[in-house]
């Protein structure tokens, strides 16, 4: 297990730094600047917004002087919020991403683990059938086009839910954001854990427990319900990553006040230093959740533990 932990690290870093680094030189390769937007000001004082805020350094300089302020914790300022640095914007988008994105795997494990296993048991029947095509269809509509009509069909049309806000004076307004985020994920579920489980089901072990004379029950969970679930363990840490880092979409059609539309407002603002720092904390999460899943698809399947064994 150790070894394991060590190894993913090891990966981690050159991934890490490999991100930074593209992130920051196609920043600054994009046309424009951070200011530009503002209104006319004098040479003199573009001249030294841009030395305070060392842009009119070499492009190298100004990428190893990020280095050095990144291993301090440092993300820098943001340009387009005065008197904020980008850790300050972070801390404040990231507990409603958080919130989000937890609610949303949640809804996720629990629809698409439901709907595996039941197809799963029900296999070649109506009910393997139909929540596999649904599944399919949740895959195959992205979030963009999902909120707009979930927002269209059950905020204006029968006005049962808000279509914008989030917590507290908007009762119900958590409901299609969480929804329109996590029904592709529940998707990606219910096919892992179908065919986690036909595989589990069709193994030996199970005709050995069956002949034992244990419940149906008993077979179904706590032996093929286990080793049917490790590919869906797997999966929910780039999957709640992705959440966390896809969550723009919805929280821009549903204008909640998130990490991911301080994102999207700091590309529109080429806010150098908002969206470097947010890329780089999205890309820790990423490996920071693959490591988790990693440890603990491990823990569950004894194949991965003798071959990462310390011995």
């Amino acid at each position: 297990m150790i070894r394991l932990i060590i190894n993913r690290i090891l990966v981690a870093f050159p991934v890490l730094l490999a991100v930074i680094s593209l992130t920051f030189f196609m920043v600054h390769s994009a046309p424009g600047g951070p200011f530009d937007y503002d209104r006319a000001v004098s040479p003199e004082v573009m001249e030294q917004l841009n030395e305070k805020y060392n842009l009119d350094a070499p492009l190298y300089r100004q990428y190893f002087d990020y280095l050095s302020n990144l291993i301090r914790g440092d993300f820098g300022p943001s340009f387009r919020y005065p008197g904020r640095s980008v850790t300050e914007m972070i801390s404040i988008g990231l507990p409603i991403t958080f919130e989000l994105a937890m609610y949303s795997i949640l809804f996720a494990t629990l629809l698409g683990i439901s709907l595996g296993s039941i197809a799963a048991l029900k296999h070649n029947t109506w009910l393997d059938y139909f929540p596999m095509s649904i599944s399919m269809a949740g895959i195959c509509i992205p979030s963009i086009i999902l909120g707009p009509i979930l927002a269209l069909i059950f905020g204006i049309w029968l006005g049962w839910l808000p279509v914008s806000g989030w917590g507290e004076g908007y009762p119900g307004s958590k409901v299609l954001p969480i929804v329109t985020l996590g029904t592709a994920y529940a998707a990606y579920c219910a096919r892992l854990t179908r065919g986690g489980m036909l595989e589990i089901l069709g193994q030996d072990f199970i005709r050995t427990a069956r002949a034992k004379g244990l419940s149906e029950f008993r077979v179904i969970v706590v032996h093929a319900l286990r080793g049917g679930l490790i590919p869906v363990v797997s999966f929910l840490g780039p999957a709640i990553a992705g959440l966390l880092a896809g969550s723009f979409v919805v929280e821009t059609i549903f204008n909640i006040p998130g990490l991911g539309r301080f994102y999207v407002q700091a590309a529109f603002n080429r806010d150098y230093t908002m969206i470097l720092g947010t890329t780089i904390f999205f890309s820790f999460l990423i490996i920071l959740f693959n490591l988790i899943a990693d440890i603990v698809g491990a823990a569950m399947d004894p194949r991965v533990r003798e071959e990462y064994s310390d011995e």
